[in-house]
């Protein structure tokens, strides 16, 4: 009776939209995530993606060296109809931004809106492609500049940082810094705040010129030519890619290249990388095969789950 009556809620929960548990979710609709859906929806597996509504392909005026193609097509026209091959086959998509991947007993996938668990994760949202232009930020990388609260917030205990970023990412992280670091302050580099969620931390709304200090780093100065010293600053401008997941839950970096093995996993058992993130060239041809690799091994390792 205990049994099936926790049975009950844990269904009752499910139907009322409190738990959220998936066998495999992929953050990205472009080629790469969308191939694996194909695969693993098709293998039986409960499967979600989770996608900001856009990829780079849109951005490809027109694609003529992609097999299948008689006439040439624009990447937009290529990205819409794999959103609806997938959803033709009842694979969920949703619009929301992910900022946040945890692994516990499953792993939890925290978006703007919701959490989300999975047996798996696919990380299949591209690469960013353009790197910080604020002068000093590549010289003190180590020195005081990161990329990751997660992984850096207890080296800047009881000291005062900064975030650079206008969005949910950069909001994310100074939540992440907020009860550890002695001040916290969100540096939006002459944008205006987009975010969907209030943080109370000082915003500064200047445009900064440069980082520097000496053998760390140890004050920002602005354009008007304001300065502000500090002890640390988490760079965290646009959305969270492919490669700052994967960093953020430990998983092994090269560069901007996510690391995987001969079965697209990542150094994080059940972590799965696709598309541009894993590097080589970049060809929808490549992140379509890595896709369904992906999904397959995905395949495979439940299944084997299940006879054992």
């Amino acid at each position: 009776k205990y049994y099936w009556g926790k049975i009950k809620i844990i269904n009752f929960l499910i139907c009322k939209g409190m738990i959220f548990m998936y066998d495999v979710i992929i953050i990205g609709s472009g080629p790469a995530g969308i191939s694996a859906a194909l695969y693993t929806q098709r293998g039986g597996l409960k499967t979600l993606i989770i996608s900001k509504g856009s990829s780079s392909l849109e951005k490809a005026h027109k694609i003529q060296n992609y097999y299948g193609l008689v006439e040439e097509i624009s990447g937009k026209e290529l990205y819409k109809i794999g959103i609806e091959q997938a959803k033709r086959i009842a694979v969920e998509i949703i619009e929301d931004e992910v900022v946040q991947i945890s692994n516990e007993k499953n792993f939890k996938v925290t978006t703007i809106n919701a959490e989300y668990d999975a047996t798996n994760v696919i990380l299949a949202t591209g690469i960013n492609r353009k790197e910080s232009t604020i002068k000093g930020i590549k010289e003190y990388e180590g020195k005081g500049i990161s990329y990751c609260a997660v992984c850096d917030a207890f080296f800047f205990r009881g000291k005062d940082v900064a975030v650079i970023g206008d969005g949910n990412y950069a909001v994310h992280e100074a939540e992440i810094l907020k009860p550890i670091a002695k001040s916290v302050r969100i540096i939006t580099n002459g944008k205006s705040m987009v975010q969907n969620r209030n943080i109370d931390v000082e915003t500064i709304k200047d445009s900064v010129k440069e980082v520097k200090g000496k053998d760390i780093l140890e004050e920002i100065e602005f354009a008007n030519g304001k300065t502000i010293k500090i002890d640390g600053v988490f760079v965290a401008e646009g959305i969270a890619t492919s490669t700052d997941l994967a960093k953020r839950i430990g998983a092994l970096v090269e560069g901007n290249n996510i690391k995987i093995n001969e079965n697209m996993e990542t150094s994080v058992k059940g972590l799965y990388a696709c598309g541009d993130c894993t590097g080589g060239i970049l060809q929808i041809s490549k992140a379509v095969y890595e896709g369904a690799k992906a999904g397959l091994e995905i395949i495979k390792k439940e299944d084997k789950n299940v006879s054992n």
